[in-house]
């Protein structure tokens, strides 16, 4: 009876994980091409990013500082629309991750 649950239970996370594995990669080909324009723009973004990362900014105001955050949240958020990327994990996913380290520990 135990052998049935377990290979129940296999069966169903299986079937379940290999429909959000190939929408997944679906969107994640489209997402990762970048055209040479957007790579010099990439490219920009981190030089300032590491400019700012690299300046002494012991010396600067109060607003001067908040202005240099301000610019770093805008090329992060532009960043990220130009590289778009990262992996996410459905709930669903996360579930059957969890169940599987369980039934394998």
């Amino acid at each position: 009876m135990k052998k049935l649950i377990y290979s129940l239970a296999i069966v169903l996370m299986l079937s379940i994980s290999a429909n959000t594995v190939q929408a997944a990669s679906a969107i994640d080909k489209a997402k990762t091409e970048m055209t040479a324009a957007q790579r010099v723009e990439f490219e920009k973004i981190t030089n300032r990013v590491e400019e700012i990362r690299h300046m002494d900014k012991s010396h600067l105001s109060r607003a001067e500082k908040k202005e240099l955050r301000n610019e770093l949240k805008e090329m992060k958020n532009h960043a990220r629309a130009l590289g778009g990327g990262g992996v996410y994990l459905s709930v669903g996913a996360i579930i059957i991750i969890i169940l599987l380290l369980i039934l394998i520990l």
